[in-house]
């Protein structure tokens, strides 16, 4: 079990937000509910993680494609890959054509979602193209999703659009043929600070094939020993709005301690 850190850019900012409100500039509630606005840069925080030894924190770029705000978050996360070479994961915006320039930036892995879906499913010639592009060694699948009928459906475009595809074994099974992790945020709570989904975790919790990292709600410490239990101490996790660095409550250097001295 392995602590990942992240950093979230959104219009050129480390931010943490509430991940269900965020939508497109320009639209009437283009707003999210933002939790904390950051003061340093993303190098800041990679130059942290770097001299912590953290491995394998992301960094996500939450704005669209094609858009001023994107490309500002991009050159923030350009800066924290290069602080950090091999340490970080880079998502947001990546498809086969560009993920190789964010490998040269630095990043040990790109993460996508949208590129590989279409009309709510995966496109599986998509994800066989960008998976040869860059190796499967360097992607990361990621599969935030929300709950829908006791079900677990995975979100696309920034967690705005609810896909078809329904979070399962089997489905994860013929996915990790062509990545090396997923990272599974629980979209209903993230960012919202009241405690993890045991539900998903319990779920997310015996699957084995790749590594998965699960993000969302970790609000006190007991939730990083739930998971650790659920898991048999197998999942790695993500503290994002509760973490001292972005204004919570539990401390980092804390985290960092349990998982250098477990």
């Amino acid at each position: 079990m392995e602590f990942r850190p992240c950093i979230d850019i959104h219009n050129g900012k480390v931010k943490q937000i509430v991940g269900s409100t965020l939508a497109d500039l320009g639209k009437v509630d283009g707003h999210p509910e933002e939790n904390f606005v950051a003061d340093k840069d993303a190098a800041y925080y990679a130059k942290l993680y770097k001299r912590d030894g953290l491995l394998g924190g992301h960094i996500i770029n939450l704005n669209r494609k094609g858009t001023a705000e994107y490309d500002a978050s991009k050159a923030m996360a350009i800066k924290a890959l290069k602080a950090y070479p091999g340490g970080l994961q880079y998502g947001g915006g990546v498809d086969a054509e560009n993920a190789n320039d964010f490998i040269s930036a630095g990043a040990s892995h790109v993460i996508v979602t949208s590129y590989v879906f279409n009309n709510g499913r995966v496109d599986y010639d998509a994800l066989a193209k960008i998976s040869k592009a860059v190796g499967r060694e360097h992607l990361v699948l990621d599969l935030s999703c929300k709950r829908v009928d006791e079900k677990f459906l995975v979100v696309t475009d920034r967690w705005q659009k609810i896909s078809e595809e329904v979070i399962t074994y089997n489905f994860l099974d013929r996915l990790a043929e062509y990545c090396d992790e997923f990272l599974i945020h629980a979209a209903d709570v993230e960012g919202r600070g009241g405690g993890i989904d045991r539900d998903l975790v319990g779920l997310l919790a015996s699957y084995k094939k790749v590594p998965i990292t699960y993000a969302g709600g970790v609000s006190d410490y007991g939730d990083i020993e739930l998971i650790s239990y659920l898991s048999d101490n197998n999942m790695d996790f993500t503290v994002g709005s509760c973490l001292d660095l972005f204004g919570g409550n539990l401390s980092y250097d804390r985290i960092v301690k349990r998982i250098v001295n477990r």
